[in-house]
């Protein structure tokens, strides 16, 4: 055994070294987001001189779609009037990628016949006999993408079956051209191309005259949906001509991602010096599978090759809190059990098995969370999906896999007695119960404090939260520095930071001594303050500043599915412990508090004027599955002493004892969690503290309302709205 635990050490100091920090980034490593790593920025600007704001949101949206081939972290936002910018993580052949991206009409309708081929391998089950350039060339093409307006996904009821299919609508061009083209070919197949691949050959059953077709045959509205946004993507409104592209720095810079890294590893080790501490031997099992945990985390983001970015970096955090949280329970239990007078190994064996389900429910619920964000959401959104998700999946193959091995291991080393275990003290149950209505009154002024304050930041500003960059847009300055000057992304930062009391996101362009410092929207006063200062410091020419007002990375296309995503989310974790508590008060009481602890961290943004931007969507998304996480230990602990209750036991005693048996459980996790973020904090940038400080205020607020509000609200729920027969 000694043996195996070696080997299991060695393996994971074996895979940080090899893959870790010395290569993140690098050839063989963890591809980086813009923010840490750099990659392209293109500029387009429209071939119509005065594009309607209409087609350049349209097209900006559609092309957002496109570059999420690219990388999911990829933004695309509007410069000046008639330009769109792109800036794709991770790459650095610009060439490849304006060979692909901006040409209206990406996708064709061709005729089918001698223009197709059998392929087992395409979905449409047809691929191109000849290129799309020759069939073009032919004159064989019905209509393009400048032709159409829009695709939706459609059902319809036919002979008591729901059919799924695609309504599409066409210009005034495309509508003659469709026309001509349908009424020649009636039963013959007309193909959709999209990038020289065939994605669908429907047959014409008739000719289509009034600009208006549907495209039946897809198995379920999921297919449906897929090939109307293929269409939509394919078709950008505008043409597009490059202006300039660059290859750009990491926008955080190289001394921010080594302090943030450094921070991390000082927290991880913090984290395991505590678990050992406060479980002794157990704490040591916990440190080891953590080094593996870490490990597998680094080799899968390389293997899966997943972009990393800073809202990455939230969803990592968030699954190692989630795993220490599960070797507490675990650890707790087992305390619990040798209390009891179960031998160690009985109490090992005892201790997983009963801290199995509060496990399994807890990680599932946020499980389904980041399930349906990566599934609806884009961008920054789906990155963090992403690494919360395979986090989550880590952190129970490491509770229930790797530190049962690593402990039973010990075990076997001639670690078998209690003393190196610990036993629970017994605690008088504290009436949470009793006191709800403060509890709630408290968090009720709270939240009020911050409507209040977004009312009058409203009132005196015209906004109510202080949106950042990424939400609302703002200044662009590209700014040309002298040969002989040197600087950092970090040292301009905390430039603008003390000129203008705003962070700045700022990129190196490669190969020359130039920045590109984009800020809120600055006014005249506040520009020229800042170039002067500028001037002073690194002796700029202010003649050769450009400037361009631009819009923000976050597109309200982006907002409104991540809104969505957030709310489908939130339903499904509602129906998932409605099911498995078999009891509705469960399921309302977490939504109450995952709503309450929303509320609470928005009140910080409002009353602090933090900056609303990407890192905001993030820190609420974390928040969210870790509020809902460190809910179901308490209400797992409250059905199973129900299951146990006494003739004489009532529910506020089941419930105030069952907070009670897990308090050490929720300051535990809440701890360790914070350590980590407190640590980026303290040393983070500017750009990283606002991000750290909300989700601290959020770790915080989560434990509260997990010890002080669920339980009250679910004995409320009990008593005047579930029987006894639902349990």
């Amino acid at each position: 055994m000694m043996v195996a635990v070696l080997v299991t050490v060695l393996l994971c100091l074996i895979a940080v070294y090899g893959i870790g920090p010395a290569k993140v980034g690098g050839v063989h490593g963890i591809k980086l987001g813009l923010d840490l790593a750099g990659g392209v920025s293109i500029t387009y600007q429209t071939v119509k001189e005065e594009p309607t704001e209409e087609e350049m949101n349209d097209t900006r949206y559609k092309l957002e779609k496109r570059v999420q081939n690219y990388s999911t972290e990829s933004a695309v936002y509007q410069e000046g009037t008639n330009r769109i910018n792109v800036d794709i993580p991770g790459v650095e052949n610009a060439e490849q990628i304006l060979a692909e991206l901006g040409n209206a009409g990406a996708i064709y309708f061709v005729l089918g016949e001698n223009n197709l081929t059998y392929s087992a391998d395409s979905e449409s089950g047809f691929a191109l006999s000849r290129s799309i350039e020759e069939i073009i060339a032919a004159g064989e093409g019905v209509i393009d993408g400048t032709d159409i307006k829009t695709a939706d996904a459609v059902s319809w009821q036919e002979n008591g079956l729901t059919r799924y299919g695609v309504s599409l609508v066409l210009n005034e061009i495309g509508t003659g051209k469709f026309a001509k083209a349908t009424g020649a070919n009636v039963g013959k197949v007309i193909a959709i191309v999209y990038d020289g691949e065939v994605i669908s050959a429907p047959v014409v059953n008739e000719a289509i005259t009034g600009g208006e077709a549907s495209i039946s045959g897809s198995e379920n509205f999921q297919e449906a949906n897929n090939l109307a946004a293929t269409i939509r993507i394919g078709a950008l409104p505008l043409e597009l001509k490059e202006m300039r592209s660059n290859v750009v720095g990491a926008s955080l810079g190289a001394e921010a991602i080594e302090r943030s890294l450094l921070a991390g590893a000082i927290g991880l080790v913090a984290v395991m010096i505590f678990m050992i501490i406060c479980y002794r031997v157990p704490g040591v099992a916990t440190s080891i599978a953590l080094c593996a945990y870490m490990a597998l985390m680094v080799i899968l983001l390389d293997v899966l090759e997943i972009t990393l970015t800073l809202s990455g970096i939230a969803g990592i955090i968030l699954s190692i809190g989630m795993a220490v949280d599960a070797n507490v329970i675990i650890f707790t239990r087992i305390k619990e059990e040798l209390t009891t007078g179960k031998t160690v190994r009985s109490a090992i064996k005892i201790g997983f098995q009963k801290a199995l389900s509060a496990i399994v429910d807890g990680n599932v619920t946020t499980l389904i969370a980041a399930l349906v964000l990566y599934m609806i959401s884009t961008g920054t959104v789906k990155g963090f999906a992403t690494t919360l998700a395979l986090g989550i999946v880590l952190s129970m193959v490491m509770a229930l896999v790797i530190t049962k091995f690593i402990l039973n291991a010990l075990y076997s080393m001639g670690f078998d007695d209690e003393k190196y275990y610990g036993l629970v003290k017994e605690r008088k149950a504290v009436s949470f119960v009793s006191h709800g209505k403060m509890y709630i009154v408290i968090s009720g002024l709270l939240i009020l404090l911050g409507v209040g304050a977004m009312i009058a930041h409203k009132a005196s500003s015209g906004e109510a939260l202080a949106y950042g960059l990424d939400f609302k847009g703002g200044t662009s300055l590209s700014v040309v520095f002298p040969d002989e000057v040197q600087t950092e992304p970090k040292e301009l930062e905390q430039v603008v930071f003390d000129t203008l009391s705003m962070t700045a996101a700022i990129s190196k362009v490669a190969n020359e001594n130039k920045y590109v410092i984009k800020t809120q929207e600055l006014s005249g006063e506040q520009r020229s303050a800042l170039l002067a200062q500028l001037e002073v410091d690194y002796a700029i020419d202010q003649t050769l500043v450009e400037t361009e007002n631009i819009s923000g990375t976050v597109s309200g296309e982006m907002k409104r599915d991540a809104f969505i995503a957030v709310l489908i989310a939130t339903v499904c974790m509602l129906v998932y412990i409605w099911i498995r508590f078999k009891n509705f008060g469960f399921a309302a009481s977490a939504v109450v508090a995952l709503v309450h602890d929303v509320l609470v961290v928005i009140t910080l943004y409002a009353v602090a004027r933090i900056s609303v931007g990407n890192t905001f969507i993030a820190c609420m998304l974390t928040l969210v599955g870790y509020s809902i996480n460190a809910t179901i230990v308490i209400f797992d602990r409250i059905r199973e002493n129900i299951a146990e209750k006494q003739e004489k036991q009532t529910y506020e005693e089941i419930v105030n004892k069952s907070i009670t048996q897990t308090l050490t459980r929720s300051i535990y996790t809440s701890l360790t969690t914070f350590i980590m973020v407190a640590v980026l904090y303290v040393m983070g940038v500017n750009s990283i503290k606002e991000f750290a400080l909300p989700l601290m205020v959020g770790i915080v607020c989560g434990t509260y309302s997990s010890v002080f509000l669920t339980g009250a609200m679910w004995h409320f729920f009990k008593v005047r709205f579930v029987s006894d027969d639902e349990e």
